[in-house]
């Protein structure tokens, strides 16, 4: 989800962080998502080089860059999470409270490394921070998914330049918890970028009313927000269109835009993670990648796949 947001008076980049599913659907990554994380790796540097602030709403590894060196899954080592944060003013979740045990110890990690770098790393949950006409404002933890979710919690951002006002709510899984939905709604964004739900996972393809919920919270938004992006857990299922088809629905009959960040940059969808499957089928790697992927973890992540 990580997402560059300019205004006259600052440069945010949202998230800094990229990561593949070790494993989806019973198979491991295909070499074309290695080829997109690397590709991807390199554009976050690139925005990360011309922004003033970085910022971490949670610190699962697809929303920040640890400093240790995985190429298996985050395309990641220490030189690449300096480059990403140094000489930047880090807004971070506090990993201190409102946090469950693995993300209280990457935090702390974070902080003891990557964020050594940065020029000033500030904890920033219900904190709100003013640059000339701009003001960037954090929510109060709010849960990643369900209300009482293991997963923890996370941080939605909103960036407002005058009268416009640009919404990021990651891994809000929908979102699902219905506080989330009210806390987005109340900061009256023209646009809202939104972590869909995980329809991938059991506790939804086994209880269709999380789904129903988590939908139907969507369509509240929708009514309400002139463009919302909906992305993320939701396009790693192949059905995800099927499954939101009520919610487009809706924000049609109100002359409102849903779309993918592929979408709304003018762009193709590429749900490479939901078609693991099919490519494996139709173009199979080569046997060095298959040789890679049989190693063992620990010398996958110290080994760039041959791709």
């Amino acid at each position: 989800m990580c997402t560059f947001v300019e205004t006259p008076d600052i440069k945010v980049l949202l998230d800094a962080g990229i990561s593949l599913g070790p494993s989806r659907y019973g198979y491991p990554p295909h070499p074309k998502e290695y080829q997109a994380l690397k590709e991807r790796r390199n554009l976050i540097l690139d925005f990360a080089e011309k922004s003033d602030v970085v910022t971490i709403s949670h610190y699962h590894f697809d929303h920040h860059t640890p400093s240790y060196t995985d190429w298996a899954s985050n395309w990641s080592s220490a030189e690449i999470s300096e480059k990403t944060y140094k000489g930047k003013i880090v807004f971070a979740k506090s990993y201190k409270s409102k946090i469950n045990p693995s993300q209280r110890h990457r935090g702390w990690m974070f902080e003891r490394t990557g964020g050594r770098h940065a020029s000033k790393l500030e904890f920033v949950d219900a904190r709100s921070f003013r640059f000339g006409a701009t003001t960037i404002t954090f929510s109060k933890p709010v849960f990643h998914g369900f209300e009482g979710s293991e997963l923890g919690w996370v941080l939605m951002v909103t960036i407002a330049h005058e009268a416009e006002k640009v919404l990021f709510a990651p891994d809000v899984q929908g979102p699902s918890c219905e506080d989330t939905v009210s806390v987005i709604i109340s900061e009256e964004p023209q646009l809202a970028i939104v972590g869909g739900p995980p329809l991938y996972l059991p506790e939804f393809r086994e209880s269709p009313e999380k789904t129903i919920q988590a939908m139907g919270n969507l369509e509240s938004i929708v009514k309400i927000v002139p463009t919302t992006i909906l992305d993320h857990h939701l396009l790693r299922d192949e059905n995800w269109k099927e499954a939101a088809g009520n919610v487009v629905d809706v924000a049609q009959s109100m002359g409102h835009a849903l779309v993918t960040a592929a979408e709304y940059a003018e762009g193709k969808n590429s749900m490479l993670e939901s078609q693991r499957k099919v490519l494996f089928e139709t173009e199979p790697p080569s046997p060095d990648f298959i040789r890679w992927t049989k190693v063992p973890a620990q010398q996958r992540r110290l080994t760039p796949p041959p791709v």
